[in-house]
């Protein structure tokens, strides 16, 4: 105990004579610790910006639902995890509404799917409400169970009804940001919208989602129920990219449903055991672990570039040291002649050497922490400094003070007081 107490005494005295040291030469010590600035600003900054994005799109992916298999003509990956051989996907048949009944009869007494739904795209177009109009909004036609499948909540209204979604009647349920922008304030229930050139009801609005990294929320789209838009269009338009939405059942093992599902889809399509597959299974975890490597990759370069500075910080921080006990030398013969002990003087300039490297990384995870909060401001994109990046800078900030003082100041702790005394006469 009476050491422990001795010690934080001494690392006490130690951090006062480094503060004295480092106020008497600011030029000096603002040069010094502009590279660790520098270094740990890039690492924390670029950890910040991944670990926000992974954040983000873990939220997006979730909101969707990782129990999800969508049947698509395109994979959204390689099968073996190489180049991705779009030639082989070209001739592939689109999923269709009819193959959505075909699937919902076979799967009729089986326990592991909860909802199915056919979703198509619909690009760009206008929807007007009087003299408000908004071009370019997307739009998706969706069977009735889509709901279920994708679990959105509505602000206002309702979902459409069974029989509106069977017999395509003309209503649409549209986005928060299209209900703001054509709508103000006012209730848009059971008003009358232009969409496509046609007349449609408004049924409801979608519950404001927020901005997503990925661009999936429904705050900018239009929904209509795909019977409609077959009175409209063509569903086997070329621009269009239908799929057909299969959510598990509670406790059912996703691998278990995707097979099952290969299997039903082989039979739907009427694939020989011979034929290989002519569908694509998506899950959106494959997206997620796509991210990963990049993230990772991402991670290490700005590392890589961050310990590049440091490392120059550290050699500089290592520079001064050694002309501040060149400095002082006087000063050590001094001490040491008045019964300082070499442990004394170590953790002296050792000290000095870690504060100047500490000042340098709260400095550079000080201006991470004002960048992220005013970027996210004026992106409106949910940027934030964690704790664990903190500590990293302020532990690195720490190491690299005392790899880069430690020579210094263990020079300082042998010089003999009659020498150092002497040298300054």
């Amino acid at each position: 105990m009476k050491r422990l107490r001795l010690f934080i005494r001494l690392l006490g005295e130690s951090t006062i004579f480094a503060f004295q040291a480092l106020l008497l030469n600011k030029l000096r010590t603002f040069l010094s610790i502009l590279g660790i600035t520098i270094g740990i600003f890039a690492i924390i900054m670029v950890l910040s910006i991944t670990n926000s994005l992974e954040r983000n799109i873990k939220d997006s992916i979730n909101s969707l639902g990782t129990d999800v298999i969508y049947v698509q003509k395109w994979p959204w990956g390689s099968d073996d995890g190489g180049e991705y051989k779009w030639w082989k996907y070209m001739n592939r048949p689109k999923p269709q509404i009819r193959e959505l009944s075909t699937l919902q009869k076979a799967f009729t007494d089986n326990n592991t799917v909860m909802a199915m739904a056919f979703m198509q795209s619909i690009s760009g177009k206008t929807i007007k409400y009087f003299s408000n109009s908004l071009q370019d909004v997307d739009g998706i036609a969706v069977s009735h169970d889509y709901a279920v499948v994708n679990n959105f909540e509505l602000e206002y209204g309702r979902y459409f009804s069974e029989f509106e979604s069977k017999s395509g009647s003309p209503c649409v349920i549209i986005g928060y940001d299209v209900y703001e922008n054509l709508f103000g304030n006012s209730d848009p229930v059971d008003k009358e919208v232009n969409y496509m050139g046609r007349k449609m009801r408004v049924v409801g609005v979608v519950k404001k989602q927020g901005q997503s990294v990925l661009d999936i929320g429904l705050d900018g789209t239009v929904i209509v129920p795909v019977n409609w838009l077959a009175q409209v269009m063509s569903l086997s338009d070329n621009r269009s990219d239908p799929m057909i939405m299969v959510r598990a059942a509670e406790g059912v093992p996703m691998d278990a449903l995707e097979n099952e599902l290969k299997g039903k889809m082989r039979s739907v399509r009427r694939l020989k055991p011979t034929e290989a597959d002519n569908f694509a299974l998506n899950k959106i975890t494959m997206i997620s672990s796509q991210l990963e490597g990049l993230f990772w990759a991402v991670n290490v370069g700005g590392f890589i570039i961050g310990i590049f500075s440091v490392l120059v910080g550290g050699f500089g921080i290592a520079n001064i040291m050694f002309v501040s006990v060149k400095e002082r030398t006087g000063q050590i013969g001094i001490q040491k002649s008045l019964g300082a002990r070499n442990s004394f003087i170590l953790v002296q300039f050792l000290t000095e050497a870690v504060v100047l490297c500490l000042l340098g990384g709260l400095i550079g995870v000080g201006l991470v922490l004002v960048l992220t909060k005013i970027a996210g401001a004026v992106l409106n994109f949910n940027l934030f400094l964690s704790m664990g990046n903190f500590i990293l800078g302020t532990s690195m900030s720490v190491i690299i003070g005392i790899i880069s003082g430690f020579i210094p100041a263990w020079r300082a702790s042998r010089l003999d007081p009659v020498e150092a005394i002497r040298s300054k006469i």
